[in-house]
């Protein structure tokens, strides 16, 4: 693995290692990644313990599932991310459960959206989609790598090659043209 700059390869390469319990590639992963897995977590559970907590589990999660890697079809950092997100989504919901006797859980209706509530939705994702085709195409991407699969400011300004200044107010911006075209 190269240098000081570790690329989507090497990380891929390294996932490959850990499915056949190579521990050092285990070491490389934790080590270019969980900063950023770390920030993923904590945005999710707003509190640091926690994050700490479920970022152990992740990487235990990395150990036992890296086999299962290739078969996703995602980049190596977005199946990290995912697999971090969904971790610490989960955990916040085990923060909301409460334990029913079993006599009221039959009584309990389900808690997923109704035909109503599934079209609405659906409405709704349409209008998002519509109102990121109106924004240039590279706000639009830089908005989907920032807030859904959780690049840094930092990043994304390299990867657009603009200053991190400009960065942040492209995604200002981006975000207020968002607001104002799902409120018409």
């Amino acid at each position: 693995m190269g240098g000081n700059v570790t690329t989507p390869d090497d990380i891929e390469d390294a996932i490959a290692r850990i499915s056949l319990g190579d521990r050092a590639a285990f070491q490389f992963v934790y080590d270019a990644t969980s900063a950023k897995l770390f920030g993923v977590c904590l945005r999710v559970l707003n509190n640091r313990a926690e994050a700490e907590d479920t970022l152990q589990e992740v990487y235990i999660k990395v150990w036992h599932k890296a086999g299962l890697y290739k078969a996703n079809g995602y980049s190596p950092m977005t199946w990290l991310i995912t697999l971090a997100r969904n971790t610490a989504i989960d955990r916040l919901r085990a923060r909301k459960t409460v334990t029913l006797d079993i006599d009221e859980a039959q009584a309990l209706p389900d808690g997923g959206p109704g035909p109503e509530g599934q079209a609405i939705a659906a409405s709704e994702r349409r209008k998002l989609a519509a109102c990121m085709e109106e924004l240039d195409a590279d706000r639009s991407e830089a908005v989907r790598r920032a807030y859904l699969d959780g690049d840094s400011y930092k990043e994304l300004a390299a990867r657009y090659d603009v200053p991190l200044n400009t960065m942040r107010t492209w995604l200002r911006r981006s975000l207020l043209k968002l607001k104002d075209c799902l409120s018409r």
